[in-house]
């Protein structure tokens, strides 16, 4: 593996995992507008917004805090990889699903909180699905480091 494409997993890695990070963090400044607007999404999908409102908001933002500390870990970076796939896929086809199949209005996501503006649509599903491509580069690229101090017993210890 390159040095080159070893950077571009590690960039990636951390990259990925500050980006969850940071849209957690958002969407927590601005929560009851987020659980409002995915009420919406709730309520055009045909759900009881009233009693999903707030759990799948809160399980939005948990998922990315867990998706962002299994990528930082080292032992878990493959789970958080694999993790960080499923999300974006998901969030993409729930676009694509609201805009194509519900005819959904444009709707502001709440997925970068207040801070920037990202309506609900074919723009979000391709950012999302861009993102794949670090996502795959973390996942089938990283490389955990061995200890180079580790010592292989080869006598039994004895007392």
């Amino acid at each position: 593996m390159t040095r080159i494409f070893r950077f571009f997993v590690q960039l990636s890695r951390f990259g990925l995992a500050g980006l969850f990070l940071f849209t957690a963090a958002a969407k927590l400044t601005i929560a009851k507008t987020f659980a409002t607007n995915v009420g919406e999404l709730l309520s055009s999908s045909g759900f009881d917004y009233t009693r999903w409102m707030w759990p799948v908001t809160v399980s939005v933002i948990i998922l990315e805090v867990i998706c962002a500390l299994l990528l930082i870990l080292p032992r878990t970076v493959r789970v958080g990889a694999l993790l960080a796939g499923i999300l974006l896929i998901s969030f993409a086809g729930y676009a694509l699903y609201y805009v194509y199949v519900l005819h959904g209005e444009p709707l502001e996501c709440g997925c970068f909180g207040g801070i920037i503006g990202s309506q609900l649509g074919v723009k979000t599903a391709l950012r999302n699905l861009i993102l794949l491509v670090p996502v795959v580069a973390v996942f089938f690229g990283y490389k955990r480091g061995r200890r180079r101090d580790a010592k292989v017993l080869t006598e039994p210890i004895t007392a």
